[in-house]
Parts: C-alpha cells; sequence; structure tokens
C-alpha cells in the first residue's frame, strides 16, 4: 500500500457514458486522496435500483461519464489529512448519506440528515465539489452519490464511511447494509417505529420492500400484508415474514387501498412506498389508518413528480406522511448493530443475494435487475 500512498493510482471501472447504454470497462485514473478522504479498494458491490434510475436519466441531475454503484464494502488504501476514523488497511462500508457525528442532526435521535454534508445528487466530491476520477484521455468521469463504486479503487469522504470492527462479517453480505437492506430494515425500525403486534402494509416487494418485512418481522408486527403485481414475490417474502399478499391487479373494480382497509378493519397501522410512483403514495396513504397510521415514501421517484392531498382530509384524518432517507439510520451508530444483529443470526442477509458475477459481466447484473430476476446481485471486483 505505501507504494501508491500520495500517488494516482491506474484501475479499471465500469463507466456509464450514456443514459440507458451498456457500462464500459476502461481504465482511469483515480488521485490520491484530499483532506476528510479516503481512497478505497472495492472488494465488491452491488447495484441499486437508484442505480438504475440515474443510469436511465437523461437530464439533470443525471450528468455523464460517471461512475455509477453506492452499495459496496472495501478497504481503505490510503487517507488524507485530518483523517483519525479510519486508517490504511481498515475495512468499511461506503454509505450515500453523510454522519458527520459533529452536527445538531447527526447527534440528534430524531434525524439522520446531516446539515454538515446535506445530501445532494452531486457529481462531485462534497467538500471541494471536484472529481477524483479521469480517463486515459485526461477528461473528467463524474462521481455518484458520493461513493462510485463499480470501480476498482474510489475516494470517499470520511463523512460516508463506516468501519467495519468484525473480520468475520462476509463481504458480499457486509455491502448490503450500504443502501437498500439497510434502508429497508431501518424505515421499520428507525423511521417508523413498528411496534409489536401491529399491522404493516408494503407496496413493492423489491429487494427494499422486502427489507422493510425483515425489519417489521424483528419488531413483532403480527401481520405484515405485501401488494405487488408478481404473485410469485408472497413466496419470496414469506421468507422474510410475509403474512398475506395482495396482487394489485386482481383487485377488480376495487382500488387497493379498500382491500387494504377490508383486510385490516380500518386500515394498516404502518404503510411503506417502495416503489418511488406518486399514485403508489396516494394509494399506500388512503391504507393507512385514521387516528394512527403512518405512511412512509421510500421509492425514488422522478424529481418532477408531485403528491396531492386534499387539505380537508389530511386534517381530519389525522395520519401521518412521511419521507425515510436511508431508512432514518445514522449510518456509523447503527450500520454495526445491523453488523451485529446478522453475525448473531437475528437479521437474515443471506436470503436477498440471489446473484453473484465479476466485474466483467457487470451488465449482466444489470439485466437481471431490469427483468426482475434479481433482489441483489452481488459483483466481486477480484474473483
Amino acid at each position: 500500500m505505501d507504494t501508491t500512498t500520495g500517488k494516482p493510482i491506474r484501475c479499471k471501472a465500469a463507466i456509464a457514458r450514456a443514459a440507458g447504454e451498456p457500462l464500459v470497462i476502461e481504465e482511469i485514473t483515480v488521485d490520491p486522496p484530499q483532506p476528510h478522504e479516503a481512497r478505497i479498494r472495492i472488494i465488491c458491490t452491488t447495484l441499486c435500483h437508484s442505480d438504475i434510475v440515474f443510469w436511465k436519466m437523461k437530464d439533470l441531475p443525471s450528468v455523464f461519464p460517471k461512475i455509477l454503484g453506492h452499495e459496496a464494502v472495501g478497504v481503505v488504501e490510503s487517507v488524507g489529512e485530518n483523517v483519525t476514523q479510519v486508517s490504511e488497511g481498515d475495512t468499511v462500508i461506503p454509505v450515500f448519506l453523510a454522519d458527520c457525528e459533529e452536527c445538531v442532526d447527526c447527534k440528534s435521535k430524531k434525524s439522520n440528515l446531516c446539515s454538515k454534508h446535506p445530501f445532494e445528487v452531486s457529481p462531485w466530491m462534497q467538500r471541494y465539489k471536484t472529481s477524483r476520477f479521469k480517463d486515459l484521455n485526461g477528461e473528467t468521469v463524474h462521481h455518484f452519490l458520493f461513493v462510485s463504486s463499480f470501480s476498482e479503487y474510489t475516494v470517499v469522504d470520511i463523512a460516508n464511511l463506516v468501519k467495519v470492527d468484525d473480520p468475520a462479517v462476509p463481504p458480499n453480505r457486509a455491502c448490503l447494509l450500504s443502501c437498500g437492506v439497510a434502508t429497508g430494515v431501518g424505515a421499520a425500525w428507525k423511521k417508523a417505529q413498528v411496534e409489536a403486534g401491529s399491522t404493516v402494509a408494503i407496496f413493492g416487494l423489491g429487494s427494499i420492500g422486502l427489507a422493510v418485512a425483515e425489519g417489521a418481522r424483528l419488531c413483532g408486527a403480527a401481520r405484515i400484508i405485501g401488494v405487488d403485481v408478481n404473485p410469485e414475490k408472497f413466496e419470496v417474502g414469506k421468507k422474510f415474514g410475509l403474512t398475506d399478499f395482495v396482487n394489485s391487479k386482481n383487485c377488480g373494480d376495487k382500488p387497493v387501498s379498500e382491500v387494504i382497509t377490508e383486510m385490516t378493519n380500518g386500515g394498516a397501522d404502518y404503510c411503506f412506498e417502495c416503489v418511488g410512483l406518486a399514485s403508489l403514495v396516494h394509494e399506500a396513504y388512503a391504507s393507512c389508518r385514521k387516528g394512527w397510521g403512518k405512511t412512509i415514501v421510500l421509492g425514488v421517484d422522478q424529481p418532477t413528480s408531485e403528491l396531492t392531498l386534499k387539505s380537508l382530509e389530511f386534517l381530519v384524518s389525522g395520519k401521518i406522511l412521511m419521507g425515510s432517507m436511508f431508512g432514518g439510520l445514522n449510518a456509523k451508530s447503527d450500520i454495526p448493530i445491523l453488523l451485529k444483529r446478522y453475525m448473531d443470526k437475528e437479521l437474515q442477509l443471506d436470503e436477498f443475494v440471489t446473484h453473484e458475477v465479476r466485474f466483467e459481466d457487470i451488465n449482466k447484473a444489470f439485466d437481471l435487475l431490469i427483468e426482475g430476476k434479481s433482489l441483489r446481485c452481488v459483483i466481486w471486483m477480484n474473483k
């Protein structure tokens, strides 16, 4: 490691050069970390639906060329100045949402939205608004969600790194807690604070929806209802605690919310929207119980999508509608808890990994997710 410290590294990266086009594996140079940054050798990474959304997006805030990927685990190759939290050789999980541990929000149990490094979809490193990547022609390659894990090496701000202290944690499981699975589990555990014996309805049974089910199961929910257009998802969901299934295509003339309300004698205690459709947020909100029902939005919709609620209805229903970034988790304190719960055989992670591929086959991971054939596909950098 000492031979590369302070010097640019030449390595391979999967670059998205245009919207919707297959990634191209090219050689790039990765600059040394600046103060408060670390350069990471990626061990393995996974593909999230958010990567697909911004890979397809032609307009701002999507910028090309860029290196996608934000779920990963890696090893610190070198650190910049003023970095004390991690050192060379440490195993780390990068996360898209900063946890500076210093600002009012990061210190509070009420929020995980860092005010020192607020979240944005930016093509740059967050402190300096510059890139650490160049292609072999010297042209800038942009970052994605402050992680860019589809590269053998990347540079990440220290506020976006969580140290993994247990060397026994398998990397192809630790990487799942970098975004999607942690987001779903956290939404039930931290954001909604699902109560034992309660009823939960989950709209969309992709990996995040199933992770919500897993979180609700861990919280002791008595009934977990899954809503999807694919009936095969029910069998998969049973592994994570699903007790009921509603196929939204087979509801006849009834809206899904009416079916849920009838099933639960008045509405679910907690509803989670996990797809990213404004129309589905409305349906989830209509499905939760008056007086105390909570609807939590996790899905990533198009930036221009809007919600429309009737003011009087919102007032008299007494329901709660909330967004959930990263499941409400404070990365540096909560991810170690989830890792321990996995190692203690409480939290299920193995069941989320349906495929594993080599880095050179990364476009296959895209195909599998788009075709609905995978939950999480682990992409190994060198295997």
